[in-house]
Parts: structure tokens; C-alpha cells; sequence
């Protein structure tokens, strides 16, 4: 059921729709090397073969999984003589990103001369996973995950064609059926495709093992719900997939979005996430996000992560949503957290100071007659407790602010507290100065 047509690819629109740029210069035979990002199932494949088509190039396809340097050199060989002969080739390579770099730059000459249509497949970020110099060489395409309706209409097509599908076969499925498969592939055509065939062999009896049989050859809900009962949504646990998600799960928490939250957390858990790595970023927002503005925040999140660890799957994962929900709806500060980087940017640029000798500890005699400790100020003797015209900072910084508490949470308070001590201090230096 490979489209052999423009017109036959289903999604893509943005791409391929009838006046793109793309779809014109592919219908001219005026094809270029490219690099085609999209998730599994969306055409990739597919669209290759149909530039080599409409192009009238020789089409060789390889896979950067199963292929070496050695097989890719001869490939581009016979590319080079084919091109001699006045023919060239579009050479598709699938999963592109799983070369490194060696194997990688061995394309750029042919790509350059023109030897070679090079068509790379990957599912991971280009600039991530591929050279600059290939990338410099290369157009990139992101292709979308095709939608429900759209892997419908293919999967219509399927049950109608007699030559290449299941047509003809008396296979009978209503449109709530259809719409469950198209649902179930998840933007993956090919696997809509796979999921209605093994439904068809269930209907028609081929298949269908014990009770999977039905002889009037319908897809039937009972079909439906064997042929569906171990789908699995994508998910990459170690792909641009994976930290998408957990990206969207961060700043869902941060926008105070706990619906949000909840929705991005399910969908990790649902692919197959370890909830111990979500419980350890969930701890990271209550540090980074919440703050001080609500310090609970961490200790429920302390407590979430201990619970899942007792309680395991499923039923951890329940802490682990109470405490998305917790986090996303209560008050937010990145005070800390900037104040902390400020405070590392000022350690990077000052260099090792000397600690002030009012603040060195004096526990010898010697130490005590080099000055340690001398001049300190005990701050429990102080007026209410705090020595304000003494300074914590080297001497050749002076005094720095870094924490600046939000107006909102405890930190109101924080920040009332402080900003009245903050005034305190700048008297009383400019006292002791005067």
C-alpha cells in the first residue's frame, strides 16, 4: 500500500499540498539532497521513493543500523559510475543519524559533485545528531506525525484496493472501528496498516487462534479489542521524544498549569518513563521553581519520591501526581535559584579571596596573634541580635545582594524581613564610616 503518487500520501500537507515549494520542485524532477525529521510511520521512506520516481534516478536505500564504511564506499562507487553514464541516483539513507562522523563525511564529495541525491531519515534532531558540514549540504524537512484522520483515510484506501490491499475479501468494518485503529496507530501509517491486517485475519478466520474467528467476515469490537489490548503510545526514552515531554512537564509546572502537569506526566509514565527519574526532576522544580516561596514544596517532594519507593508501581504513581498537581498550583520563586547562579558567577570571576580575618576561626594562639578572629562582632551580643555594620564578603568585593525575594508565597515575608535589614546595614556602614 506504498503511495506511488504525490496524491496518494496522506498528512504532510504543510510539506507536499499542491503550490509548495517542495511538492513543485519534486513534480519538476528538480530534486536537491535533503534531510527528512520526522517521527516512525510518517512517510519518510516513502517520499524518498517518490523523489527517485519523479526525478527518474536510480533508487538505493541503506540503513546507517545494519551498514559500514566499507558497504557505504561501494555504494557511492557505483553511484559515481552510474552517474558517468548520465544517470543519477538517490541514495536514501535510513536512520542517518546512527553513523558517526567518519561515516558521515564520507557523503559530502558526492553530494557536492552531484554523484548522489543524498535522502537521510532520522527520528532525533538534526543538529543534534548530524554534522554541520552534512547539514551545511542538506535541506531539512521535518515531517509531522500524521493524524488520526488522515491514517483513516489510508486505511479506507487499504480495505478497498484489490491488488495491493484487502479488497475483495468481504471485510466488513464500521467507521467507529476504523477511527479506534487510526487512533491506536498513534501518527504511524505503517502501523495503522499492520493493525488493520491482523484484524482482517482475525475476521476472516486466518488468524484468529481461539474465538478470534468470525464467519461473516466483520471486524467486530471483540476483534478490535484483542487486535488493541497491548497498544503502546510512542515514546523514546532516550530521544528528542523523551526530553520534549519532560520539558513540557517543567514549564507546564512553572506556568502554574496542574492539569497540564498532570496530562505530560501520565503520557511519560504511560510510555514507559522510570517514575524514579520523574520524581528526581519533579524535586528539581520544587528547588527551581517553587523555592522559597513555598518551602513544603520539597519536602513533599522528598516525601512523594520515598513514597513511590516504597509503594512502587502502580500505586507510587499516585504520590507522584499529587505532588505534579502541589507544585504546579502553589506559589513560584526562582529568587534562590538566580541567586544562587549569581553567587557562582561572582566565585568564578573574583577567584580564591582571602576570607576576612574578623571571620577566620582562632583556635591557636598563634592564629590569634595574626589577627584571626579579631574584630568579630558575636551577633547573639548585638543589639536584636545582629552585628549590622559587620561584612561576611572579602574585603575586595564589599558587600553583594543576590537573593531578591518575589512578592508572593513566604517570600513576601522574606523579602519584608530582608529588604528592612538590608537599609539596617547601609546605616550602620555609613556610620561607622562617617
Amino acid at each position: 500500500m506504498r503511495p506511488r503518487t504525490l496524491d496518494d500520501m496522506v498528512g504532510q500537507r504543510r510539506l507536499l499540498a499542491p503550490g509548495t515549494a517542495l511538492r513543485k520542485s519534486i513534480e519538476a524532477g528538480h530534486v536537491h539532497s535533503m534531510v527528512l525529521w520526522g517521527p516512525p510511520g510518517c512517510g519518510k521512506t516513502t517520499l524518498a521513493l517518490l523523489l527517485a520516481k519523479y526525478a527518474d534516478a536510480h533508487f538505493h536505500a541503506i540503513s546507517a543500523v545494519l551498514s559500514g564504511l566499507p558497504e557505504v564506499r561501494q555504494v557511492l562507487a557505483e553511484a559515481a559510475h552510474r552517474f558517468a553514464e548520465g544517470r543519477r541516483t538517490v541514495l536514501f539513507v535510513d536512520e542517518v543519524h546512527r553513523f558517526n562522523k567518519a561515516q558521515q563525511d564520507a557523503f559530502l564529495p558526492h553530494i557536492e559533485r552531484g554523484t548522489i541525491l543524498f535522502v537521510g531519515a532520522t527520528t532525533e534532531n538534526p543538529s543534534f545528531e548530524l554534522n554541520s558540514a552534512l547539514l551545511s549540504r542538506c535541506r531539512v524537512h521535518v515531517m509531522e506525525a500524521v493524524s488520526a484522520e488522515d491514517i483513516a483515510r489510508a486505511l479506507r484506501h487499504a480495505l478497498e484496493d484489490a491488488e495491493r490491499g484487502l479488497g475483495g475479501r468481504g471485510l466488513v468494518i464500521g467507521e467507529a472501528q476504523l477511527k479506534l485503529i487510526a487512533t491506536a496507530a498513534d501518527g504511524d501509517v505503517r502501523r495503522g496498516l499492520t493493525l488493520l491486517e491482523i484484524a482482517a485475519e482475525l475476521a476472516d478466520g486466518n488468524g484468529g487462534g481461539e474465538g478470534g474467528a468470525d464467519a461473516t467476515g466483520a471486524i467486530t469490537d471483540s476483534i478490535l479489542e484483542q487486535v488493541l489490548a497491548d497498544r503502546t503510545r510512542r515514546f523514546d526514552k532516550g530521544g528528542e521524544q523523551f526530553y520534549d515531554q519532560i520539558s513540557a512537564l517543567h514549564k507546564s509546572v512553572r506556568s502554574s498549569n496542574p492539569d497540564a502537569a498532570l496530562y505530560w506526566l501520565a503520557r511519560m509514565l504511560d510510555g514507559g518513563c522510570d517514575p524514579g527519574y520523574l520524581a528526581r526532576r519533579l524535586t528539581r522544580m520544587a528547588v527551581e521553581d517553587v523555592g522559597l516561596a513555598d518551602p513544603r514544596a520539597l519536602a513533599m517532594a522528598i516525601e512523594a519520591w520515598d513514597t513511590y519507593d516504597r509503594l512502587g508501581s502502580p500505586e507510587g504513581e499516585l504520590a507522584l501526581a499529587q505532588l505534579a498537581i502541589y507544585l504546579a498550583s502553589t506559589a513560584k520563586s526562582n529568587a534562590a535559584y538566580a541567586a544562587f547562579n549569581a553567587a557562582r558567577r561572582d566565585v568564578a570571576e573574583y577567584g580564591t579571596q582571602d576570607v576576612p580575618l574578623h571571620l577566620r576561626n582562632a583556635p591557636t594562639k598563634l592564629m590569634k596573634a595574626l589577627g584571626y578572629s579579631k574584630g568579630y562582632q558575636y551577633d547573639h551580643d548585638a543589639e536584636d541580635g545582629i552585628a549590622l555594620d559587620q561584612t561576611g564578603f572579602p574585603d575586595a568585593m564589599g558587600e553583594r545582594v543576590y537573593y531578591a525575594p518575589v512578592a508572593r508565597g513566604l517570600e513576601i515575608k522574606l523579602k519584608e524581613k530582608l529588604d528592612a535589614l538590608r537599609q539596617a546595614r547601609e546605616r550602620a556602614r555609613g556610620e561607622g564610616e562617617s
